[in-house]
């Protein structure tokens, strides 16, 4: 059922110390609305700075799409209705273009050897809901006795946080002098979204991902269900309007889902682990090498949005941080609706016996680290220019079948061999696909305006295939380079 489907706690959440995020190498995305569920194991991890691995060149931000000239300062009123209300931001301003909100660098900002605040929330602001049962909010927005807790109240702990955020979010749009009556203008409509909970069967079929797309038609009826449970014709009007056709309920769950970050609140001597909804944060965009992270400031309850220690940033440059650490397409689809050409995550499932050397194959692309932490390695010399590698190799590092057997060397003739296999096993999974890369790229430049979902669907079976390809070539270079 699409309800077990693990919720991914996403690397913008907050830690309730200074450490800051691991760095992962960037690839540029706008903020969506998406679809998760909950895993009661999710935690939030210490993270490292950005400054304890060399950068990766070749996961440079991707060029964006839109012009300078098409993005266009925020609405003053957007500033306007958080300062009122105590929320600062500093050397910072939001953009807004074709596909949504950004946060820039208004100024240039020196590398310093601590983070540097760039925003203030305070938790006066944000919607939250506890985690587990009894259910708390902060603020506690809803009164004694209304109904809209009976239904949050009749969401499963483990497995509906989305529903829940969504009937909060829901209730705060409808509240009266509520800070969300007036952000609400600011979020994405659900034209706007690529939300595949939004999508038409036609465009889940443009997925070329069965599972994906069976998994998202069990979100959207599941969301759907819960609709038809909770807002049938008996319902109080209070309750009727906050949702009045299924598919505002089911647009609440997609904004709920993307733009929740689970967090453990310290308030006072409470300590809760929490669902929160932040506003003004959730602005920033995805990069795998992000230049911000989130910090709780328990004294004052406020959220603080910092730069990395020993971060430099130019003026114009986008403040990003990293969603999901470690993650694949599919999920940052399931999620958020978008995918990443360069994501270092992402795997290929290969089924043969064939397997190459590990640690020639990294040598050749001078990749380095942990297995968990691979990177290109910017210190060595030989083949520090090639453009070649960027994240798709960094992946395909992960996910190619190899062998590392301490001071056995490999034999050339069987790791061109293995190469061989493992190429061949590629462009036959390419061959599965009724479109190639080439057609996906003609189709997208050939659409004047397509949907956010057709376009979001068609760029993530195009990030798939050009994936295997990159592997394949990364393969190539590995037979000609071979170190030995």
């Amino acid at each position: 059922m699409a309800s077990s489907l693990p919720l991914y706690n996403p690397a913008n959440c907050f830690i309730s110390n200074s450490k800051q995020l691991k760095n992962f190498h960037h690839g540029w995305s706008r903020r969506p609305s998406f679809s998760f569920a909950t895993d009661t194991q999710n935690l939030v991890k210490a993270i490292k700075g950005t400054t304890e691995t060399p950068p990766y060149p070749i996961f440079q931000t991707p060029q964006v799409e839109e012009s300078p000239s098409e993005l266009e300062p925020a609405d003053p009123d957007f500033y306007k209705i958080g300062y009122v209300r105590s929320m600062r931001a500093y050397g910072i301003e939001f953009k807004e273009g074709p596909d949504g909100f950004g946060v820039y660098a208004s100024k240039d900002v020196e590398p310093l050897r601590r983070p540097r605040v760039i925003m203030e929330i305070p938790l006066e602001l944000m919607l939250t809901i506890s985690q587990k049962l009894p259910w708390m909010f902060f603020p506690d927005i809803i009164p004694v006795g209304h109904p809209i807790f009976d239904i949050i109240n009749s969401t499963n702990p483990e497995t509906d946080l989305d529903l829940r955020l969504a009937c909060l979010l829901l209730y705060a749009f409808d509240l009266e002098n509520n800070f969300w009556r007036l952000y609400g203008d600011f979020l994405p409509s659900a034209e706007e979204c690529t939300s595949l909970l939004l999508a038409t069967e036609e465009e889940l079929l443009e997925l070329q991902d069965p599972k994906l797309a069976s998994t998202m038609r069990e979100q959207r009826h599941r969301a759907l269900k819960f609709w038809e449970k909770n807002w049938h014709s008996g319902v109080p009007l209070k309750i009727k309007r906050l949702a009045n056709d299924p598919e505002r309920f089911i647009w609440a769950v997609g904004t709920a889902q993307s733009r929740c970050i689970n967090m453990q609140l310290r308030i006072g001597a409470l300590v809760q682990d929490s669902n929160m909804l932040i506003p003004y944060a959730d602005m920033l965009n995805h990069s795998f090498q992000p230049n911000c992270f989130f910090h709780w400031r328990f004294k004052d309850r406020m959220l603080e949005v910092m730069i990395n220690a020993g971060q430099r940033i130019k003026k114009g440059d986008e403040m990003t941080v990293n969603y999901l650490s470690g993650q694949k397409n599919d999920m940052f689809m399931q999620r958020y609706g978008f995918s990443s050409s360069v994501n270092p995550w992402d795997v290929i499932q290969f089924s043969g016996n064939a397997h190459i050397h590990l640690d020639s194959f990294l040598s050749v692309f001078n990749i380095s680290g942990l297995p968990e932490e691979y990177y290109h390695n910017t210190g060595r010399l030989s083949n520090s220019g090639d453009s070649f590698v960027d994240g798709a190799v960094i992946a395909a590092a992960r996910t190619i079948p190899t062998w590392s057997d301490g001071d056995v060397p490999p034999i050339p003739s069987m790791e061109r061999k293995a190469v061989k296999e493992l190429q061949e096993e590629c462009q036959q999974m390419l061959a599965e696909f009724p479109t190639t890369s080439e057609q996906d790229q003609k189709l997208l430049d050939s659409m004047p305006e397509p949907t956010r979902t057709l376009e979001a669907a068609i760029k993530y079976r195009l990030h798939r295939k050009l994936f295997m390809e990159k592997t394949i070539q990364a393969l190539e270079i590995y037979q000609e380079r071979i170190l030995f």
